[in-house]
C-alpha cells in the first residue's frame, strides 16, 4: 500500500471512530454501532463499499458516516427492510452480528444506498433554535427587541419556523404556549436575559431545500435523525405538523447570493437585520464563507443605532469539536464587529451552558 493509502486509511478510521463516539456521547449508542460497521462495508465488493473506501475529501468534515446511516434508517422508515429495528431498539448489540447485517443490507440495497453518499446530511434540528433564541434575548439588550431573521443553509426550514416555537430557557419563557414544538433544554449556568423578542420577518435559503409538506421529502429528513434519539424524532414530527399548517419561507439559492440579496433590501427602521446559521458553515467552500463575511461586514460598517445588523452562529469549533454560540453586531458603536461567545451547547439542543458574557 502506498504512503497516501496508509494516511487515508488512518483518516477514515479516525473519522468513523470519532463519529461513533460522538453518537454514543449524545444518546445514540445504537446508531454508533452501525457507524462502527462501516469499515466492514468498505472492504466489500459493493459500489457503496468502494465509494467509502476511496472517499475523496475530508471524511469527518463531509460527515460521510452520517450520510451512510441516513440511508440505512430510510430503509426502515419506508418498510423496505426492517431488520435494523432490532438494532435501533438495542435488542442486537453484538458488533460482529451488526457488521454482518449491515454488509448484507448493502449487498441487497447497493443501488439505493449509494446516492446517500452524494451530499451532506440534512440534520435540521429544532433543538438548536434554543441557542439562537438565547442569542436574540441577549441582543435585545444591545439593539432593541425587533429582528428580521435570515437563515443560511436552512435545509427543510425547521429553524426558519423558530418564531412559532415555545421556549423555556432556564426559566425564561418565550413564544406561543400552545405550540406543538416545546423547546426546554437542560440549562446550565444563569438564564439568558429576560428581554422581549419580536421576530418581524423570517426566511431562509438552501441549495437543496426539503419540502416538509411532501411526505417523501419529510421522510428523507427523518432518516437523518438518529432513531434512538427519541426526543429528536418527536421534534421532527412537530416541525412537520407546523409546516403542514404554514410552510417556512424558503428559497433555493446559494448562500452568498442569498446574503447579497437580503442585504440589498430596504432596511426597516428599528429592526435588527440578522443573519443566522447552525452547524452548516463547515460544509460551505472557503470562497463562499469569505464572500458572505465580506458582504456582511461591509453592510455592518454602514449600520446605525436605528438600522443595526447582527450575526448569530451556532457552529462547531474545528479544534475542539465544541458547539459554540457566537454573536457579532453592528450599530455604530465601539463594539461593532466584536465576537461574543455566549454559550456552549449540545449539538442537538439537549443542553445549553450559558457563559454570562
Amino acid at each position: 500500500m502506498s504512503e497516501d493509502g496508509v494516511m487515508f486509511t488512518r483518516e477514515l478510521a479516525e473519522a468513523i471512530d470519532w463519529q461513533a463516539q460522538h453518537a454514543e456521547e449524545n444518546g445514540a449508542p445504537c446508531t454508533a454501532r452501525l457507524i462502527r460497521a462501516i469499515p466492514e462495508v468498505a472492504q466489500g465488493a459493493t459500489a457503496t463499499g468502494r465509494r467509502i473506501a476511496n472517499w475523496e475529501g475530508i471524511t469527518l468534515k463531509d460527515a460521510m458516516p452520517l450520510r451512510f446511516t441516513g440511508g440505512l434508517h430510510h430503509l426502515v422508515l419506508t418498510g423496505q427492510d426492517t431488520r435494523l429495528e432490532r438494532v435501533y431498539a438495542g435488542l442486537i448489540t453484538d458488533q460482529d452480528t451488526i457488521n454482518r447485517l449491515v454488509c448484507e443490507l448493502v449487498e441487497t440495497f447497493d443501488t439505493q444506498l449509494l446516492p446517500w453518499l452524494d451530499g451532506p446530511p440534512q440534520t435540521n434540528e429544532a433543538g438548536r433554535s434554543a441557542s439562537i433564541m438565547a442569542g436574540l434575548l441577549w441582543l435585545t439588550g444591545k439593539l432593541g427587541p425587533k429582528f428580521e431573521l435570515n437563515e443560511l443553509g436552512a435545509s427543510a426550514g425547521v429553524n426558519t419556523m423558530m418564531e412559532r416555537y415555545r421556549y423555556d430557557l432556564g426559566g425564561v419563557t418565550v413564544g406561543p404556549e400552545v405550540s406543538p414544538m416545546q423547546i426546554a433544554p437542560e440549562w446550565r449556568g444563569n438564564p439568558p436575559p429576560d428581554n422581549p423578542v419580536e421576530i418581524v420577518a423570517i426566511r431562509g435559503c438552501d441549495q437543496a431545500p426539503i419540502d416538509l409538506s411532501d411526505p417523501a421529502a419529510a421522510l428523507k429528513l427523518k432518516a437523518y435523525v438518529w432513531p434512538d434519539a427519541i426526543v429528536r424524532m418527536a421534534r421532527i414530527d412537530a416541525a412537520i405538523e407546523l409546516a403542514s399548517q404554514a410552510p417556512p419561507d424558503l428559497v433555493q439559492q446559494d448562500a452568498a447570493d442569498f446574503v447579497e440579496q437580503f442585504l440589498s433590501l430596504e432596511h426597516p427602521q428599528g429592526v435588527t437585520r440578522t443573519m443566522f446559521h447552525s452547524i452548516m458553515w463547515q460544509y460551505m467552500p472557503a470562497e463562499t464563507q469569505d464572500a458572505i463575511t465580506a458582504a456582511f461586514e461591509a453592510a455592518g460598517a454602514q449600520a446605525t443605532s436605528e438600522r443595526p445588523y447582527a450575526w448569530i452562529a451556532l457552529e462547531t469549533d474545528p479544534a475542539t469539536f465544541r458547539h459554540e454560540l457566537k454573536v457579532r453586531y453592528w450599530c455604530g458603536s465601539l463594539k461593532d464587529g466584536e465576537t461574543f461567545l455566549l454559550s456552549h451547547a449540545h449539538p442537538h439542543g439537549a443542553w445549553v451552558e450559558w457563559l454570562d458574557v
